[in-house]
Protein backbone atom coordinates (compact mmCIF):
# COMPACT_ATOMS: atom_id res chain seq x y z
CA UNK A 1 0.00 0.00 0.00
CA UNK A 2 2.91 2.33 0.70
CA UNK A 3 4.36 1.90 -2.79
CA UNK A 4 0.98 2.57 -4.40
CA UNK A 5 0.26 5.41 -1.94
CA UNK A 6 -3.02 3.90 -0.79
CA UNK A 7 -4.90 4.40 2.46
CA UNK A 8 -8.07 3.05 4.07
CA UNK A 9 -11.03 5.37 4.68
CA UNK A 10 -13.57 4.28 7.32
CA UNK A 11 -16.77 6.34 7.55
CA UNK A 12 -18.55 5.65 10.84
CA UNK A 13 -21.75 6.69 12.54
CA UNK A 14 -22.86 5.26 15.90
CA UNK A 15 -20.98 1.97 15.54
CA UNK A 16 -19.34 1.95 18.95
CA UNK A 17 -19.87 -1.80 19.38
CA UNK A 18 -18.25 -2.94 16.13
CA UNK A 19 -15.74 -0.16 15.49
CA UNK A 20 -12.94 -1.40 17.85
CA UNK A 21 -12.78 -4.84 16.23
CA UNK A 22 -13.00 -3.32 12.74
CA UNK A 23 -10.08 -0.96 13.39
CA UNK A 24 -7.96 -3.63 15.08
CA UNK A 25 -8.44 -5.88 12.07
CA UNK A 26 -7.69 -3.13 9.55
CA UNK A 27 -4.49 -2.23 11.39
CA UNK A 28 -3.23 -5.77 10.83
CA UNK A 29 -3.13 -5.00 7.11
CA UNK A 30 -2.55 -1.26 6.89
CA UNK A 31 -1.21 1.49 9.14
CA UNK A 32 -2.61 4.18 6.86
CA UNK A 33 -6.14 4.58 8.14
CA UNK A 34 -8.46 7.59 8.12
CA UNK A 35 -11.62 7.36 10.21
CA UNK A 36 -14.39 9.87 9.56
CA UNK A 37 -16.65 10.27 12.58
CA UNK A 38 -19.87 11.37 10.89
CA UNK A 39 -21.50 13.15 13.83
CA UNK A 40 -21.83 10.09 16.06
CA UNK A 41 -23.88 10.57 19.23
CA UNK A 42 -22.88 7.35 21.02
CA UNK A 43 -19.42 6.57 22.46
CA UNK A 44 -17.67 6.47 19.08
CA UNK A 45 -15.51 9.46 20.08
CA UNK A 46 -14.27 7.55 23.14
CA UNK A 47 -13.39 4.56 20.97
CA UNK A 48 -11.48 6.76 18.54
CA UNK A 49 -9.57 8.38 21.39
CA UNK A 50 -8.11 4.95 22.15
CA UNK A 51 -6.94 4.62 18.54
CA UNK A 52 -5.86 8.25 18.12
CA UNK A 53 -2.14 7.43 17.91
CA UNK A 54 -2.62 4.77 15.26
CA UNK A 55 -5.24 6.25 12.92
CA UNK A 56 -6.09 9.66 11.49
CA UNK A 57 -9.43 10.88 12.86
CA UNK A 58 -11.67 13.49 11.26
CA UNK A 59 -14.78 14.43 13.24
CA UNK A 60 -17.65 16.84 12.77
CA UNK A 61 -21.26 17.34 13.88
CA UNK A 62 -24.08 16.89 13.20
CA UNK A 63 -24.43 13.72 11.16
CA UNK A 64 -24.21 14.51 7.42
CA UNK A 65 -24.50 11.07 5.80
CA UNK A 66 -22.18 8.50 4.26
CA UNK A 67 -21.66 10.46 1.03
CA UNK A 68 -20.45 13.49 2.95
CA UNK A 69 -18.23 11.26 5.11
CA UNK A 70 -16.63 9.74 2.00
CA UNK A 71 -16.06 13.19 0.52
CA UNK A 72 -14.42 14.31 3.76
CA UNK A 73 -12.25 11.20 3.86
CA UNK A 74 -11.13 11.61 0.24
CA UNK A 75 -10.26 15.27 0.81
CA UNK A 76 -8.17 14.35 3.85
CA UNK A 77 -6.49 11.48 2.01
CA UNK A 78 -5.46 13.72 -0.88
CA UNK A 79 -4.18 16.36 1.55
CA UNK A 80 -1.92 13.66 3.02
CA UNK A 81 -0.63 12.73 -0.43
CA UNK A 82 -2.50 9.48 -1.05
CA UNK A 83 -3.37 8.51 -4.63
CA UNK A 84 -6.10 6.00 -3.80
CA UNK A 85 -8.37 5.00 -0.94
CA UNK A 86 -9.99 1.73 0.08
CA UNK A 87 -13.39 2.44 1.63
CA UNK A 88 -14.58 -0.03 4.27
CA UNK A 89 -17.66 0.12 6.49
CA UNK A 90 -17.44 0.11 10.27
CA UNK A 91 -20.33 -2.27 10.98
CA UNK A 92 -18.17 -5.39 10.74
CA UNK A 93 -19.64 -6.76 7.50
CA UNK A 94 -16.56 -6.03 5.40
CA UNK A 95 -13.53 -8.17 6.19
CA UNK A 96 -10.25 -6.28 6.39
CA UNK A 97 -8.41 -9.42 5.34
CA UNK A 98 -9.80 -8.74 1.85
CA UNK A 99 -7.88 -5.46 1.53
CA UNK A 100 -5.01 -7.41 -0.01
CA UNK A 101 -7.24 -8.34 -2.95
CA UNK A 102 -7.71 -4.67 -3.76
CA UNK A 103 -3.99 -3.98 -3.49
CA UNK A 104 -3.18 -6.86 -5.85
CA UNK A 105 -5.69 -5.60 -8.41
CA UNK A 106 -4.46 -2.01 -8.02
CA UNK A 107 -0.96 -3.16 -8.98
CA UNK A 108 -2.31 -4.82 -12.14
CA UNK A 109 -4.87 -2.16 -13.01
CA UNK A 110 -3.71 1.33 -11.99
CA UNK A 111 -6.14 4.26 -12.07
CA UNK A 112 -9.06 1.81 -11.84
CA UNK A 113 -12.09 1.93 -9.57
CA UNK A 114 -12.20 -1.49 -7.93
CA UNK A 115 -15.71 -2.53 -6.92
CA UNK A 116 -16.12 -5.23 -4.29
CA UNK A 117 -18.37 -8.05 -5.41
CA UNK A 118 -19.83 -9.82 -2.40
CA UNK A 119 -19.51 -13.51 -1.72
CA UNK A 120 -21.53 -13.72 1.48
CA UNK A 121 -21.06 -15.52 4.76
CA UNK A 122 -24.59 -15.59 6.13
CA UNK A 123 -27.79 -14.51 4.44
CA UNK A 124 -28.03 -11.10 2.79
CA UNK A 125 -31.02 -9.23 4.24
CA UNK A 126 -33.98 -9.16 1.87
CA UNK A 127 -34.00 -5.36 1.83
CA UNK A 128 -30.34 -5.21 0.89
CA UNK A 129 -30.81 -7.79 -1.84
CA UNK A 130 -33.69 -5.83 -3.39
CA UNK A 131 -31.81 -2.51 -3.17
CA UNK A 132 -28.78 -4.07 -4.84
CA UNK A 133 -30.80 -5.49 -7.74
CA UNK A 134 -32.58 -2.15 -8.09
CA UNK A 135 -29.24 -0.32 -8.21
CA UNK A 136 -27.72 -2.82 -10.66
CA UNK A 137 -30.61 -2.29 -13.07
CA UNK A 138 -30.38 1.50 -13.08
CA UNK A 139 -26.59 1.48 -13.33
CA UNK A 140 -26.92 -0.62 -16.50
CA UNK A 141 -29.51 1.81 -17.88
CA UNK A 142 -27.34 4.83 -17.13
CA UNK A 143 -23.99 3.48 -18.34
CA UNK A 144 -24.62 0.39 -20.55
CA UNK A 145 -22.37 -1.53 -18.14
CA UNK A 146 -23.46 -4.44 -15.97
CA UNK A 147 -22.20 -5.28 -12.50
CA UNK A 148 -23.75 -7.56 -9.92
CA UNK A 149 -23.00 -5.55 -6.78
CA UNK A 150 -23.23 -1.80 -7.35
CA UNK A 151 -24.35 -1.23 -3.73
CA UNK A 152 -21.20 -2.66 -2.19
CA UNK A 153 -19.35 0.04 -0.25
CA UNK A 154 -16.13 -1.99 -0.10
CA UNK A 155 -14.16 -0.35 -2.92
CA UNK A 156 -10.87 1.15 -3.97
CA UNK A 157 -11.28 4.67 -5.31
CA UNK A 158 -8.47 5.89 -7.63
CA UNK A 159 -8.32 9.43 -6.26
CA UNK A 160 -5.62 10.54 -8.70
CA UNK A 161 -7.66 9.39 -11.71
CA UNK A 162 -10.83 10.91 -10.27
CA UNK A 163 -9.09 14.31 -10.24
CA UNK A 164 -11.11 15.85 -7.45
CA UNK A 165 -14.42 14.19 -8.32
CA UNK A 166 -16.52 13.93 -5.18
CA UNK A 167 -20.08 12.75 -4.53
CA UNK A 168 -22.59 15.56 -4.86
CA UNK A 169 -25.20 13.66 -2.85
CA UNK A 170 -24.67 13.20 0.86
CA UNK A 171 -26.12 9.87 1.95
CA UNK A 172 -26.27 6.26 0.77
CA UNK A 173 -27.14 7.21 -2.79
CA UNK A 174 -23.68 8.79 -3.14
CA UNK A 175 -22.02 5.44 -3.81
CA UNK A 176 -24.17 4.80 -6.89
CA UNK A 177 -23.75 8.39 -8.03
CA UNK A 178 -19.97 8.29 -7.99
CA UNK A 179 -19.94 4.90 -9.71
CA UNK A 180 -22.08 6.23 -12.58
CA UNK A 181 -20.08 9.44 -12.92
CA UNK A 182 -16.84 7.45 -12.97
CA UNK A 183 -18.17 5.35 -15.85
CA UNK A 184 -19.15 8.50 -17.74
CA UNK A 185 -15.68 9.95 -17.20
CA UNK A 186 -14.05 6.85 -18.64
CA UNK A 187 -12.57 5.53 -15.40
CA UNK A 188 -12.23 1.78 -15.71
CA UNK A 189 -14.34 -0.21 -13.21
CA UNK A 190 -13.38 -3.78 -12.31
CA UNK A 191 -15.22 -6.07 -9.86
CA UNK A 192 -13.17 -7.71 -7.11
CA UNK A 193 -14.66 -10.76 -5.33
CA UNK A 194 -14.74 -10.07 -1.59
CA UNK A 195 -16.19 -12.00 1.33
CA UNK A 196 -18.81 -10.24 3.43
CA UNK A 197 -20.13 -11.34 6.80
CA UNK A 198 -23.82 -10.90 7.64
CA UNK A 199 -24.45 -11.45 11.35
CA UNK A 200 -27.78 -12.78 12.64
CA UNK A 201 -30.63 -10.30 12.36
CA UNK A 202 -30.62 -9.52 16.07
CA UNK A 203 -26.97 -8.38 15.86
CA UNK A 204 -27.18 -6.27 12.72
CA UNK A 205 -26.72 -2.52 12.93
CA UNK A 206 -28.00 -0.38 10.08
CA UNK A 207 -28.69 3.31 9.65
CA UNK A 208 -30.44 2.90 6.32
CA UNK A 209 -33.86 4.57 6.43
CA UNK A 210 -36.05 2.50 4.07
CA UNK A 211 -38.55 5.27 3.29
CA UNK A 212 -36.38 8.37 3.10
CA UNK A 213 -33.26 6.78 1.67
CA UNK A 214 -35.10 4.74 -0.95
CA UNK A 215 -36.88 7.92 -2.05
CA UNK A 216 -33.53 9.74 -2.32
CA UNK A 217 -32.11 6.88 -4.40
CA UNK A 218 -35.17 6.89 -6.68
CA UNK A 219 -34.89 10.64 -7.25
CA UNK A 220 -31.18 10.28 -7.96
CA UNK A 221 -31.83 7.54 -10.51
CA UNK A 222 -34.39 9.72 -12.27
CA UNK A 223 -31.86 12.55 -12.51
CA UNK A 224 -28.99 10.30 -13.58
CA UNK A 225 -31.11 8.71 -16.31
CA UNK A 226 -31.92 12.14 -17.74
CA UNK A 227 -28.26 13.17 -17.51
CA UNK A 228 -27.22 9.92 -19.18
CA UNK A 229 -29.20 10.93 -22.25
CA UNK A 230 -27.87 14.48 -22.56
CA UNK A 231 -24.36 14.01 -21.15
CA UNK A 232 -23.37 10.49 -20.07
CA UNK A 233 -23.83 8.55 -23.29
CA UNK A 234 -22.57 11.35 -25.58
CA UNK A 235 -19.41 11.77 -23.49
CA UNK A 236 -18.74 8.01 -23.45
CA UNK A 237 -19.30 7.82 -27.23
CA UNK A 238 -16.93 10.73 -27.94
CA UNK A 239 -14.28 9.28 -25.63
CA UNK A 240 -14.44 5.88 -27.31
CA UNK A 241 -14.31 7.50 -30.75
CA UNK A 242 -11.13 9.41 -29.91
CA UNK A 243 -9.62 6.28 -28.36
CA UNK A 244 -10.24 4.31 -31.57
CA UNK A 245 -8.70 7.07 -33.67
CA UNK A 246 -5.58 7.16 -31.50
CA UNK A 247 -5.17 3.40 -31.81
CA UNK A 248 -5.59 3.56 -35.58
Amino acid sequence: MEALRLCVVVPTYNNQETLPDVLNEILLYSSRVIVVNDGSTDKTADVLEIFSERVEVVSYAPNRGKGFALKTGFDHAEALGYKGAVSIDSDGQHLASEIGRFVEHAEKYPDTLLLGQRTTEGTMPAGSSFANKFSNFWFAVQTANRFHDTQNGFRLYPLAAMKGMRPLTSRYEAELEILVRSAWRGIRIIPVPTRVYYPPGSERVTHFRPGKDFLRISLLNTLLTLLAIVYGYPSMFIRRLFTKRKKS
